[in-house]
């Protein structure tokens, strides 16, 4: 369900950004954030993006359907764990959003910009944020799993004396 949420909400705003001439801007935080209409034909940040290699497309897709596939198969396995069923999804559905986009538009559209001054961060989009925070936080359910395993039995447990 989470990954359907984050794929309808992807595309629709692609959707709405689309209806933007490319290259356009519209600054909603003067010197930090704007929307912008950019097409992404590379990988994440812009990698490839310059790439004349016609099997580009075919690598980028490739990577991305086995990628759908180790973690629709991390879902089934994980389905109990409330966490990372989150975390997976949130993947998931991200994932599906910028392949989506890749074999119906032949690239990507990325709209979130955000900068300061002359440094700016590589613009995203929702798929992008929704990949992020689900390694972000299987991430942290590993290392909190861990730290809990590692701790001495009966440690932080009251004594009973």
């Amino acid at each position: 369900m989470i990954a359907l949420v984050v794929f309808v909400l992807d595309q629709l705003t692609k959707g709405w950004i689309q209806r933007m001439p490319s290259y356009d801007s519209i600054t909603v935080i003067p010197h930090f954030f704007s929307l912008v209409h950019l097409e992404n034909s590379g990988a994440a940040f812009g990698i490839l993006q310059n790439s004349t290699s016609p099997w580009k497309v075919l690598l980028l897709v490739g990577f991305s359907l086995l990628a759908l596939i180790v973690v629709f198969a991390m879902i089934w396995r994980n389905r109990n764990n409330l966490l990372t069923s989150i975390s997976l999804g949130l993947i998931f559905g991200g994932a599906c959003g910028n392949l989506f986009d890749r074999l119906v538009r032949g690239s990507v559209v990325d709209f979130l910009l955000f900068y300061v001054r002359q440094w700016e961060w590589p613009a995203f989009n929702v798929a992008d944020s929704a990949i992020v925070i689900g390694a972000s936080l299987l991430v942290w359910e590993i290392l909190s799993t861990r730290q809990q395993e590692n701790q001495p039995a009966g440690l932080g447990a009251s004594s009973g004396n």
